[in-house]
Formats: structure tokens, sequence, C-alpha cells
């Protein structure tokens, strides 16, 4: 089972088909995405872990899109690559002040993509070996399986994936409409509420463990993962 989704905006057939071998080869799931505007429609459903774009698009440019992206309070954070032919200083700084997380250069070594991916991962979620671990909660993400202390706990998939979104962004606030955005994906439209009901079965399976505190509530805006609650 793949651990992680990948979206790849790259508009020439035999790159994005390169891209897509190379990723699911090393165990990543792709999106596939010919342009800025088919790309911003998959960002619509559950995000990806990171987005490698190329720069020259048609339409609306990679960086463009990526502007888009970090503008946007739901999809801010997802790790970018660019993809380009640019080499330049100048072209490189741009592209940074624009929030781009690192390059990679065509022609492309298809093992130093990988490592480029997964070395964002690892900066991104704490990830490890596949696994994100939080005082005593680990998260496999190549299992799609949760432990605490080394005992299995089994979650549905909607609250693992509510735990992956939270312990990836520790400390952080999310309000209920940007879980709902992440965990379900913008165009599904789910009352709110629903957020808590998923929150309270979530603290339910982890209480046994005496770690249902990790998951705070902030009043009037949502909920966070805070270490300072999580009893190691």
């Amino acid at each position: 089972m793949a651990s992680h989704s990948i979206l790849v905006v790259e508009d020439e057939p035999d790159i994005r088909e390169l891209l897509r071998f190379t990723l699911n080869r090393a165990q990543f799931n792709v999106l596939p995405a010919a342009d800025s505007e088919e790309a911003i429609r998959l960002l619509d459903g559950p995000l990806p872990s990171v987005a490698i774009i190329d720069w020259m698009l048609p339409g609306m440019s990679g960086i463009e899109l990526a502007k888009r992206i970090r503008s946007n309070d739901v999809t801010s954070e997802l790790p970018i690559i660019i993809l380009t032919a640019r080499s330049g200083e100048v072209d490189k700084l741009q592209g940074f002040d624009y929030g781009i997380d690192d390059y990679v250069t065509k022609p492309f070594s298809p093992r130093e993509l990988v490592a480029r991916v997964r070395a964002l991962l690892r900066r991104a979620g704490n990830l490890q070996d596949g696994n994100i671990n939080l005082n005593g909660i680990v998260l496999d993400t190549t299992a799609h399986s949760v432990s605490i202390d080394g005992n299995p706990i089994h979650l549905r998939p909607t609250e693992y994936r509510l735990l992956e979104i939270l312990m990836r962004h520790p400390n952080r606030a999310f309000q209920r409409s940007q879980l709902l955005d992440q965990v379900w994906g913008q165009t599904v439209y789910i009352d709110e509420r629903t957020v808590d009901v998923h929150v309270l079965r979530l603290r339910n399976a982890l209480k046994p463990y005496d770690k249902h505190n990790v998951i705070t509530t902030i009043r009037g805006i949502g909920y966070r993962l805070d270490h300072q609650n999580v009893n190691a």
C-alpha cells in the first residue's frame, strides 16, 4: 500500500509518465495533472503529502500555481518541489520568495527526486522510515496502522486520517472547516459537527492508554495536537 500521495503537475506526457513510474516504484501514490487547473481540482479532495510542479505549464504557470497554493489556508503548508529546466540563481531565489521548498532541475535523476521527496516528508512530518512518532504514539504511514507504546490501536479510516493530519502538524490549531477539507475534501459538504464526532471517537480509542489529552479543544476554533499534554 502506498504511504503518501504525491501531486505531479507536468504537461509533457512522457515526463509525467516517468514521474508516475518513478514515484510508484518508490511506494508513493501519484495524482497526475496536466495543468494547473486540473491540479486545483485535485486539491479540492484530500490533500497530497507533496506537490511536484513543473515551472513552465500552459495557462497558469507552476510558480503562479505555487503562489495560489500558499495563499490558501487549507493548502498553505503543502510541501512544493518545482521541476524546471531553469538552473540560474536568480530563478531559484525568485521561487524561494514564493514559498517553494525545493528544486529539481531537468533532466533529473529519478533517485535524486525520490530522495528529495523523502527529505521533504521528514521535514514536514517527523517522518522516519515511514513512521510519525510523537511521545509514544506511532503512526505507520506504510502499513496505515497506529500503536501506542507497542500496543496496536484499531482506528477507522476517518479517525486514522484525522490523527495523521494532526500528528504531521503538532501544536498547530486547525479550524473544523480545515479538518473537513483535508479529511473529506473540499467538494464534500458535511456539517462541521461531524469533526467533533470523529474527534470523540479518536479520543475514546486513545483513552485506555491515557493519551486522550493529546488532542486539545481550542474554544471557538477547532482542535490541536498538543505535545505538552501527551503523557509519554
